[in-house]
């Protein structure tokens, strides 16, 4: 059985990559609208909503390397999604001031499932 501390951690990634789906939509939804952020808001909603989906997954997964690969997908999309803003700031689709505290999100996501995917991997 999972310790209280553990199911608190993964509620709180699930939360977490809800809310910075959710954000990331928001944000996109808010930019000017031109062919560039068609294609680069479509690929950072895609990214970001798959870190959410990717974790759901991984805990619906029906064995530990099942839950290893879809955090590590999970993990992948992260990076990803930070990626697609940074793009969006070079390009002055947005700041890095409006996109700030998004950035930061995303690396604690990344951080956080890093963690989880090094300690599943240790626990086989």
């Amino acid at each position: 059985m999972k310790s209280e501390d553990t199911k608190k951690k993964y509620q709180d990634i699930q939360e977490r990559t809800f809310s910075f789906a959710t954000r990331i939509i928001k944000m996109v939804n808010q930019l000017p609208s031109c062919a560039a952020t068609f294609e680069l808001g479509k690929q950072a909603i895609g990214s970001a909503t798959s870190i959410d989906s990717n974790v759901i997954q991984a805990r619906s997964g029906v064995s530990k390397k099942d839950f290893i690969n879809h955090m590590k997908i999970a993990r992948k999309e992260a990076k990803e999604t930070k990626r697609w803003i940074q793009m969006m700031v070079a390009v002055e689709l947005t700041t890095q001031q409006r996109t700030r505290l998004l950035l930061k999100e995303g690396e604690e996501i990344i951080s956080i499932l890093v963690s989880i995917v090094k300690n599943a991997e240790k626990n086989k």
